[in-house]
């Protein structure tokens, strides 16, 4: 258990205080659709859920495709009943389409009526955050955005950001409202961002939260080949490059880099690889997500964990 407060800050200008690691609900949407995670228990995570909140995280991470509409209404069930509520964050704009596959909508009747059913979904009264989750069609973005900033007026979401934009992108919808978050792919593995997408996101007062900062899993220090080899079919990583060579070998030795640090500060290497994301002054909040009870504490501990100059040239080694 983890005794000491879990440190805050404040995401971007939104005025929400939010601790620096987040809930993120995509691996509890559960199996058999496209980017599924294999099979997964609702009473494991509605469990995860409660301890995470009882650890004192603050805000849960889902969207409407994790599960099409099964991990907010997860999220709706864990939440029924509690007094403190943590900020909800979700998404619009994948849609299910045939065989459990992902359709990207951005058009504005189709965004409301997301909006609604999440907010049912959710139980709650309105969204704290709400997101673009792909800037897909890109030529409707622009459209999207205006949908998201009639919802913000109306109140039934209290703040709106995107996912995965580039900085064109983002360029391009800032004529049309102020976006007040970013949520990117970031980790050791993924570092593209750090070039243009995190520093443009600093110096405009974006809040950024980052997703995947354990490379879904490849850095937790668990992944093996032959773990890989025995995931269901249905865990969307099996095809994934990251999980294959030649990428493979490269990124199983930055976990083992990344577990001789986390033996110094006894810790786990997931601990980590999280805390390396936190360290980038464009981010707010790192989303983990949590598929048990069991998972939470040693990964929270990131939230607390002050990574030396030596453990960062050790965990960069040569990249």
């Amino acid at each position: 258990m983890h005794t000491t407060q879990l440190k805050t800050t404040q995401l971007g200008d939104t005025g929400l205080e939010i601790t620096r690691v987040g809930f993120g609900a995509w691996a509890i949407g559960g199996g058999g659709w496209e980017f599924g995670w294999g099979p997964q228990e609702d009473d494991q995570s509605i469990a995860a859920i409660h301890h995470a909140l009882e650890q004192g995280i603050n805000w849960i991470d889902t969207a409407a495709a994790y599960g099409f509409g099964h991990s907010e209404e997860i999220v709706g069930r864990a939440l029924r009943g509690l007094s403190a509520r943590p900020y909800l964050f979700t998404k619009a704009s994948l849609l299910e389409g045939p065989g459990r596959r992902v359709v990207h909508n951005l058009k504005r009747d189709s965004i409301l009526r997301e909006a609604h059913a999440g907010v049912e979904r959710l139980g709650a009264d309105a969204i704290d955050l709400y997101q673009i989750h792909w800037p897909t069609p890109d030529e409707d973005i622009e459209e999207g955005w205006s949908a998201f900033a009639e919802l913000k007026e109306q109140g039934l979401v209290r703040h709106i950001g995107v996912s995965n934009f580039d900085v064109e992108q983002l360029r391009r919808i800032q004529e049309i409202a102020p976006v007040e978050t970013l949520q990117p792919q970031y980790s050791l593995i993924e570092r593209d961002v750090e070039r243009e997408i995190l520093p443009f996101a600093e110096r405009e007062g974006i809040g950024a939260v980052v997703y995947s900062p354990m490379g879904s899993g490849m850095l937790t220090g668990a992944m093996t080949r032959e773990r890989i080899t025995s995931m269901p079919d249905d865990d969307w990583r099996k095809q994934d490059p990251r999980f294959r060579e030649p990428e493979l070998s490269r990124n199983l030795e930055i976990a083992d880099r990344l577990a001789a640090v986390a033996e110094r500060h006894d810790t786990v290497p997931g601990a980590v690889a999280i805390a390396w994301t936190l360290r980038n002054p464009a981010v707010d909040g790192a989303i983990v997500g949590f598929r048990s009870p069991e998972q939470v504490d040693p990964l929270i501990e990131a939230a607390n964990l002050e990574l030396s100059d030596d453990d960062i040239t050790m965990i960069e080694g040569a990249q």
